[in-house]
């Protein structure tokens, strides 16, 4: 799986300027928020829950521009609550995501 990083990086570049330190700011709470919701994902049985945590994700992921989470978020949302499978592939995703490459 390839990650777009252009539109996730561009987000955040037009977001905060020529600020690096806004621009890591900015990746950091993008990472924690997505890092709780994957991690309620994981936990979810039912699927009111997983629902709402991969509507939650998307949502999140949309407003970065982090296309391959919007597309991993519509594939939980498309499965069964709990798939570890689609769950380590948010947490691979969201790992390439905090260290920007």
């Amino acid at each position: 799986m390839s990650m777009d990083y252009g539109a996730f990086d561009t987000s955040l570049n037009a977001a905060a300027g020529d600020d690096p330190a806004l621009v890591e700011e900015l990746r950091q709470a993008f990472v924690d928020s997505a890092r709780r919701q994957i991690d309620l994902l994981g936990r979810s049985r039912c699927d009111a829950n997983w629902q709402y945590c991969c509507y939650r994700l998307k949502g999140l992921a949309a407003s970065f521009g982090a296309t391959e989470m919007i597309s991993l978020a519509d594939e939980a949302n498309a499965g069964a609550p709990g798939d570890p499978v689609v769950v380590r592939k948010l947490t691979r995703l969201l790992g390439q995501l905090e260290q920007g490459h």
